[in-house]
Order: structure tokens, then C-alpha cells, then sequence
């Protein structure tokens, strides 16, 4: 269906069906690019909040100005690889065209979301006799919410990559003072570190799927109407 543009005179003039696609594409994605970012900058105050309970990170006593100072630029930055990795992951499935196994509804990725901030709990609070057993356990639980929820290999791969880049990039940082850690054992860190990037992306890819698929299914329903 073609949209109406009213000219300074008052005739209208007629908008093609394909500019107005573009647009409505493009305004969908700001807006899928929009809540991604308020997701992972949501995702990471909370996965903040068990890591300063555990004392992990080299933050100030008091909980609340440790989220809202010291790491100011810690929770952008994440909304920012949010925003990018669920963007990319439905882009990935189309250019590929690998289909989803599992059936996509927004209680799945609920129960997505609840696994992985009980997987940063538990490498926050469970003590762990060594850290080879504490990143075989930790590696087993991503392994298994990717299966649960994911099961494709786009998603599995960009997973690993993305969580490669991400603890190297977290380390640069610690190596040039930017981030530290309060722990003495920078091993125990690198050992569950990885394990916790992979299963981020793989709950913030199913979001962007979600998010895509409703795009998807107004778009399908406007074009019947046409």
C-alpha cells in the first residue's frame, strides 16, 4: 500500500511501496537497535552487581556508586555489542538460510535470559575446587543453553568468535590499566571469562531474533493487505 504526502498546495502526492518499505525497514531497525541497547546496558549493571558481591571486580564499597561511577563506560559499551550482535545474528540466519529449530516465543527467550544470569551467579558465588573445574563446569552450561535455545551453527560460531575477541579485548584492557580485578589469580578470571561472553551472545542473539521475527510477521501481514 502506497502512503500520501500532502505538497505545500495540497494535492497529494504518492510515496512507492518500496520507499515506504525502506523506511519502515530502516525505522525498525533503530528501534530493534534501541532496545538491545537498553537490554545489554540492563544485563550489565545486574551481572555488575553479582560481580562486586563476589568481589571480583576493583570497584568501591558502596554498590550503587560503583555501577553509576567508577565503570561509567562499562554499561554503554556493552548496550553498544548488544545492539550489534542482535542485529547481526538474525542477518546471519538470513544470509545463510539456515532455519531456527526451536520454536521462537518470548517465554523461551525469558528462560534464556534467567539461565544465563544464573550461569554469571554461579561463577559469582559457587567456590569451585580448581579453575579447570570451574571452566568445564562453566563451558558445560553455556554448551547447554546453546543447545536448549540456539542449536544453529551460525549462532554457535559468532558465540565462540565473539566471546574470543571479547576476552582479549578484556584483557588488553586490564594490561593497560584501564580495568582490574581485586582477584589475585588473573587465571581465575580468564577461566570462566570466555564461558560468560559465549553465553551472553547467544542469549542477546536470541533477543535480536525475537525481535526480528515480530519485524518479520508485520512486514509478511502488510504485504497480504497490499
Amino acid at each position: 500500500m502506497s502512503a500520501d504526502v500532502l505538497l505545500s498546495g495540497g494535492a497529494p502526492m504518492r510515496r512507492g511501496p518500496y520507499i515506504s518499505m525502506i523506511t519502515n525497514r530502516t525505522m525498525n531497525l533503530l528501534i530493534r537497535a534501541a532496545m538491545l541497547f537498553m537490554v545489554g546496558v540492563f544485563l550489565a549493571l545486574v551481572l555488575n552487581l553479582l560481580q562486586v558481591q563476589r568481589n571480583v571486580t576493583l570497584f568501591p564499597p558502596d554498590v550503587i556508586s560503583s555501577i553509576f561511577s567508577s565503570a561509567w563506560w562499562v554499561p554503554p559499551c556493552c548496550g553498544t555489542a548488544a545492539a550489534l550482535i542482535g542485529l547481526l545474528y538474525p542477518c546471519m540466519d538470513r544470509r545463510l538460510g539456515e532455519p531456527h529449530k526451536l520454536k521462537r516465543e518470548w517465554s523461551n527467550v525469558m528462560r534464556c535470559v534467567a539461565v544465563f544470569v544464573g550461569i554469571n551467579h554461579a561463577s559469582a558465588k559457587v567456590d569451585f575446587a580448581n579453575n579447570v573445574q570451574l571452566s568445564l563446569t562453566l563451558a558445560a552450561l553455556s554448551v547447554g543453553l546453546w543447545w536448549t535455545f540456539d542449536r544453529s551453527r551460525s549462532g554457535f560460531g559468532l558465540g565462540v568468535i565473539i566471546a574470543i575477541l571479547a576476552t582479549l579485548a578484556t584483557q588488553l584492557l586490564v594490561y593497560n590499566g584501564v580495568f582490574q580485578y581485586t582477584s589475585p589469580d588473573f587465571l581465575y578470571i580468564r577461566s570462566w571469562l570466555p564461558c560468560i561472553f559465549f553465553a551472553g551472545v547467544i542469549t542477546v542473539g536470541n533477543i535480536g531474533r525475537q525481535l526480528a521475527l515480530y519485524e518479520y510477521r508485520v512486514s509478511q501481514e502488510k504485504t497480504h493487505q497490499d
